[in-house]
């Protein structure tokens, strides 16, 4: 079964009404062998088994459609329900019409269609099945046995009947239509998803672009202050001055090297996809330059084995840079890092990067709505470094969760994809 298809929710529905139509017929079939075996019911057999056989059929050909790639319509699943109905119909004339026990199973293929289907498909299957009931209470061959009492006791076989149906129905119904509309949900909350990501993304495009403005703005002012710089060592200056005059043109340097680094990186990032690298290198490399920007920062670092592998680009080393610097800001003491891998199943496998500090803590409001938008827990921070953060490590499809540890301090949990994980499992769902 291709899983683009089982992706739509119709294909899932159908998935579902096919497995209820299976355990429906499976149940029918029994009760009538049972029936005319056990209780000597006199029944037309051949046509009774011969529809059966047909829905057995069109459930395995059904289960043949669900593989191939064509999308389900609601069209195509109203279809369904009708020729379920039609069948509901043959096996209840030739078993007592209206008198059958089972005749309320009508309730079933219309819940289904009333909590999946467009408004007129729903009162189409309604109406199917009501004109078929009105029929069958007029045009069927009665079961004289459905109103023998069972021993000395006034239950009768069809009491008894209508106790097992409303069994089977409550079981299928309870199952198939929660699970039904659990899809529904499903689907909101993915175009919640969705609606939320394409906010982040105009978010994060404007960024960019006034970052791009910017960078090409500061290349003019800085080309002038070295040109000032140059004007000013050639005349007479003394030695101090000129140390001064050297360093604040290496700063400037500094300034301009970023510059062109932050364009081709931008560049690269279009072209290159993330590359697999080792997690334990990797994460060492990043703390040394972060340590040569921070070097009032005393830290430990914690790696669990050597061998994790990690998909990594420039935006994921900003990304982990970000919160390295939030915890320095915080406390630039005795910063604890560490670097497991958590494999509880072989479809669920993270790579867990660990940032404790013993700063003051981060509100819950905060700590909640991040990744909304540009919010920070330092008063001169404009919270836009949290906001890629989460948006970065959402397009790896990782997360990174914050907590308020008990003896002071937070903690920063970033879980990222093991590169080896089960592709099939949707990040948006892990990270609940």
């Amino acid at each position: 079964m291709t899983q683009p298809l089982l992706l739509t929710t119709p294909a899932r529905n159908l998935v579902r009404l096919t497995i209820a139509r299976g355990i429906t017929w499976t149940c029918f079939l029994v009760v009538i062998l049972f029936g005319i075996e056990v209780m000597n019911f006199k029944l037309r057999i051949v046509p009774i088994i011969a529809i059966i056989v047909a829905m057995g059929l069109f459930n395995v050909a059904t289960w043949w459609r669900l593989g191939q790639t064509r999308q389900v319509t609601d069209i195509e699943y109203l279809i369904h329900l009708l020729i379920d109905v039609t069948g509901l119909t043959l096996i209840f004339y030739y078993t007592g019409g209206a008198t059958n026990p089972a005749i309320t199973y009508y309730l079933i293929p219309v819940a289904m269609a009333a909590a999946t289907q467009p408004w007129r498909h729903a009162c189409i299957t309604a109406a199917s099945a009501f004109l078929a009931y009105s029929m069958l209470m007029v045009f069927f061959e009665p079961v004289p046995e459905l109103r023998h009492t069972i021993g000395d006791s006034l239950l009768t076989l069809n009491v008894l009947g209508m106790w097992l149906n409303f069994a089977l129905c409550a079981g299928l119904i309870t199952f198939v239509i929660f699970r039904m509309a659990d899809t529904l949900r499903q689907r909101d909350r993915m175009l919640s998803h969705t609606r939320e990501a394409a906010l982040r993304n105009e978010q994060i495009l404007a960024v960019a672009s006034q970052a791009a403005g910017t960078a090409h703005e500061l290349g003019t002012p800085l080309s002038t202050m070295i040109m000032l710089i140059e004007e000013m060592k050639s005349e007479p200056v003394t030695d101090t001055q000129r140390a001064d005059l050297d360093l604040l043109r290496s700063q400037v340097d500094t300034c301009k090297r970023h510059l062109r680094e932050l364009v081709a990186s931008a560049e690269r990032r279009q072209s290159d996809p993330p590359a697999r690298v080792n997690a334990a290198d990797w994460l060492e490399t990043l703390i040394q330059r972060w340590l040569v920007m921070r070097p009032d920062v005393t830290h430990t670092i914690d790696i669990e084995h050597r061998a994790i592998p990690l998909m990594a680009d420039p935006t994921l080393d900003q990304a982990i840079m970000n919160l390295l610097n939030n915890a320095a800001d915080a406390n630039p003491q005795d910063i604890a890092i560490s670097l497991s891998e958590s494999s509880f199943k072989e479809d669920t496998r993270r790579i867990v990067i660990s940032i404790v500090d013993h700063g003051p803590g981060i509100s819950m409001e905060i700590a909640r709505r991040m990744g909304e938008g540009f919010i920070s827990g330092q008063s001169r921070g404009l919270g836009i470094g949290l906001f890629l953060t989460h948006s970065t490590l959402d397009r790896f499809g990782g997360s990174v969760s914050l907590y308020n540890q008990t003896e002071g301090g937070t903690l920063t949990e970033v879980r990222l994809p093991h590169p080896d994980a089960n592709p099939a499992v949707p990040a948006s769902m892990s990270q609940e």
